[in-house]
């Protein structure tokens, strides 16, 4: 009996990948025939270079990290995601070379080039190598995802948090709404904007009929808020509006 369960747990393990040294996502991920594979997301794959990942129909595709985690891990390749990746941009072309003696650090950037007040999409920004990161360079492009350009940016460069704001959601001159509320009770009235918002921003608003400025924050399109709940919007601060 002992002798035919090391049997069976003998042919159970090599039934099953056994997991190989660490692997490491490339910089620069890309294939060049629409075919992604698992050589073309990792160094060091080995044998199992040649396994089929997804499929790219056009400039890009954009990968679940933990999906391919697992996939690695079923063809016997460990990878940690060290850096708590959510999703894998893999662009179509040969994967780009760095200058010997630089390109040493991982950073996202501008896989196409983008004009001011563009939403940022998933497919838009590719992890690459650089010599060094922007200060308040992102670590994930969840962070990036939805903001709005804030002006034209370039393919290629490095992405940084000061390229993107929230979306725009009030238009400078466009009528809005502004609600005061405290204690059960509510007011509203119409006012003319005086500039462009951002949720979460504070702008100005004109009283059609003082004429007199009132302070709010725009929280959606066409509408925003003063007195105690402008306050508590302002302390919060804009980067719980931003969009995923």
């Amino acid at each position: 009996m002992r002798t035919a369960l090391l049997l069976a747990l003998g042919a159970a393990l090599a039934a099953s990948p056994a997991l190989a040294g660490p692997v490491s996502l490339k910089a620069d991920v890309a294939d060049s025939d629409g075919r992604v594979t698992l050589g073309d997301l990792f160094d060091g794959a080995g044998g199992a270079a040649g396994m089929l990942v997804a499929t790219r129909a056009g400039p890009t595709v954009v990968l679940d990290a933990g999906a391919v985690q697992m996939m690695a891990r079923r063809a016997g390749l460990d990878w940690g995601n060290p850096n708590g990746l959510r999703r894998i941009v893999v662009r179509g072309g040969a994967a780009a070379s760095a200058p010997a003696g630089r390109g040493n650090v991982e950073v996202l950037t501008w896989s196409r080039s983008l004009n001011a007040g563009e939403i940022v999409q998933p497919e838009d920004m590719v992890w690459g190598k650089a010599a060094g990161a922007p200060s308040d360079a992102p670590r994930d492009a969840d962070a990036i995802i939805g903001m709005a350009a804030r002006r034209p940016l370039r393919e290629g460069a490095s992405v940084s948090l000061r390229d993107v704001s929230a979306q725009q959601v009030i238009k400078a001159g466009e009528m809005v709404q502004i609600t005061w509320s405290s204690g059960g009770i509510t007011l509203s009235l119409q006012g003319k904007a005086m500039s462009a918002a951002a949720a979460g921003q504070t702008f100005n608003v004109q009283n059609p009929v003082s004429k007199k400025l009132i302070e709010a924050v725009a929280t959606a399109p066409g509408q925003a808020v003063t007195g105690p709940e402008a306050l508590r919007l302002k302390a919060a601060g804009p980067a719980q509006y931003a969009a995923r």
